[in-house]
């Protein structure tokens, strides 16, 4: 049985340092994809905007800066509170998003405990697929 860990949340669209804007997205994780997050922006829209990356970048990235390439996380300070970076990168463009570590780090831990780290390969079965093809 699979398993889905969302979160509702308002990220802000950093787009100067003087300036941001509000963007509606969900936070999600599914049991049957455990290395991976999901998040999607302007979710009430008609076009929203979809991004999977690996879920120990996210964890990493609300203690210490981390990733390269496509996906940078880091935390830092916004307004006396604590908030993660998050730079995405695409042939569509750049776009460098900032959310509340408190109700990151939560539903972080909510994945953690569905799918504790280590035990990511045992929720793909490869090991029962593996003996099945074996068997023939």
């Amino acid at each position: 049985m699979h398993h889905v860990v969302e979160r509702e949340l308002e990220l802000k669209l950093v787009l100067s340092p003087e300036r941001r804007i509000t963007v509606p997205a969900r936070l999600g994780y599914l049991t049957g994809d455990p290395y991976a997050v999901h998040v999607t922006f302007h979710v009430d829209s008609a076009h929203p905007v979809h991004w999977t990356f690996a879920r120990d970048l996210l964890v990493e990235g609300v203690f210490r800066p981390c990733g390269q390439g496509d996906v940078r996380v880091w935390p830092t300070k916004s307004e006396g509170r604590g908030v993660v970076l998050m730079a995405l990168s695409s042939p569509d463009g750049d776009a460098l998003l900032e959310a509340p570590a408190a109700q990151v780090s939560a539903w972080l831990e909510r994945t953690l405990r569905v799918v504790p780290p280590g035990t990511e390969g045992e929720r793909l079965g490869l090991d029962d697929e593996l003996a099945e093809l074996l068997a023939q």
